[in-house]
């Protein structure tokens, strides 16, 4: 049986990697497959340049339409990243009658809709495991694997840089900018870190998880984003305190109200294994109806991980080139005339709990007036930490626990507070989630 043929858009990282696996691995992946897979050409910008990888016998050029319009390929690896020029590229490989497998979260997260219409119509596959998490294989498990299940709700550490930055706070008592210039000189975060840092990586990711777990379109738009630049040494040390983690959370949840999209810092016990994810390690923690929580972890980036998960898709694919049966699982989990434009919950309609820092003078009554207002919120405060001030000072430190409340209730308790004579400066508010 011929070979499948691959093109690879984006010799980088990723694509360095993708093609060392597939080379190293090649008897054990063509026994999975059922026939050979073999790279014959690549794009990169620069050819020039040194290479991770082994290029030999893979033709290389600077056009990577030059590889979409190969007759002779089979699938396109598209790994190069961003949204303008990889779409153009995928959707014009769709057309050419090609199946695509990408690692962009972006392109998926923004574009998905579009890109898997395109591909039903012609009739190919696209392919985006390593797109979330890096090797774990959290799309097939709940795309797959747990397919008998409601999702009730998922919860995920899926940006290794804010994990990092966030391990590094908490186990070596840094600080947020101190640690955010070391993991720039590791390569785990950009010369510009936003992405990472406020959340909008998480965010692309969470919504393509939301999308397979519930059956609903991709839309970004409205993922409420927050990231972790506001958490200081203080917080953590707090949360400490009080039997808690902060991690970098992207949760969604669909409950009687609509569906949760949130990607935020959340406090969470300490005694759960997802507080216990350090480093740059990913976790999602999936809780579904018949088989209850189930945890998956694993690296969420590196040039290999992430070709694990790249090589499993183009395994799935040449499997169904090979039995002549085009991808019988839908894009998104779901049939396309089954997927649910369900009412997305706007981040002022949660519910959950919450932790309050505040700097308030040290006078009899503050703190009594700072619990009427959460009271005339119907805010319950779970528990409370008032630190002793430092010598000659005035001012303290209070930390509250709430319990759930719905976040315009929030809103409003916090905006009464910050007009308060007592209280100094902001309120920092970081929600909390037991993952029960």
């Amino acid at each position: 049986m011929k070979p499948v043929k691959i093109g690879v858009l984006g010799l980088g990282t990723v694509g360095g990697g993708t093609v060392n696996v597939l080379k190293r691995n090649a008897k054990e992946i063509s026994r999975r497959a059922g026939r050979e897979i073999v790279v014959t050409c690549a794009s990169a910008r620069d050819l020039t340049r040194k290479r991770s990888c082994d290029t030999q016998d893979i033709r290389l050029s600077t056009d990577p339409y030059e590889i979409i319009n190969d007759s002779e390929i089979d699938i396109v690896l598209e790994l190069i990243g961003g949204t303008s020029l990889a779409k153009e590229l995928v959707l014009q490989a769709i057309a050419n009658g090609k199946h695509v497998v990408t690692a962009n979260k972006a392109l998926i997260a923004l574009h998905g809709n579009e890109i898997f219409s395109a591909a039903s119509k012609a009739n190919v596959i696209v392919a985006y495991e390593a797109a979330v998490a890096g090797g774990i294989p959290i799309i097939k498990a709940i795309r797959e694997g747990l397919s008998g299940n409601h999702i009730n709700w998922l919860a995920g550490i899926i940006n290794g840089t804010g994990n990092f930055i966030l391990t590094e706070m908490r186990d070596k008592g840094r600080d947020f900018n101190d640690v955010l210039k070391e993991a720039q000189a590791l390569g785990y975060a950009e010369s510009d870190p936003t992405f990472d840092v406020e959340g909008i990586d998480a965010g692309h990711k969470l919504m393509i998880l939301a999308s397979i777990a519930f059956g609903i379109p991709l839309q970004f738009e409205n993922v409420y984003t927050e990231g972790i630049t506001k958490i200081t040494r203080a917080d953590v040390e707090y949360a400490n305190e009080l039997g808690y983690r902060i991690k970098h959370l992207g949760i969604a949840r669909k409950t009687k109200a609509g569906i949760e999209l949130r990607v935020h810092p959340t406090l969470i016990p300490e005694r759960r294994l997802l507080a216990n994810v350090d480093g740059v390690m990913n976790a999602v923690l999936v809780n579904a109806d018949a088989v209850g929580p189930t945890l998956y972890y694993g690296a969420g980036a590196g040039a290999e991980a992430t070709a694990s998960a790249v090589i499993a898709d183009v395994v799935d694919v040449a499997r169904a080139l090979t039995l002549n049966s085009i991808n019988k699982v839908p894009h998104l989990a779901f049939q396309e005339d089954s997927i649910a434009d369900l009412h997305i919950l706007t981040h002022e309609q949660i519910e959950t709990a919450y932790y309050l820092r505040l700097t308030v003078e040290d006078k009899p009554g503050t703190l009594a007036q700072i619990t009427q207002i959460l009271a005339q919120q119907n805010i319950s405060i779970e528990a409370i930490l008032q630190k002793e001030p430092l010598p000659d000072q005035t001012l303290v430190q209070i930390i509250m626990l709430t319990q759930k409340t719905i976040e315009k209730e929030m809103d409003d308790a916090i905006s009464t507070i910050k007009n308060l004579s007592s209280v100094t400066g902001q309120v920092t508010r970081i929600r909390l989630e037991t993952l029960g």
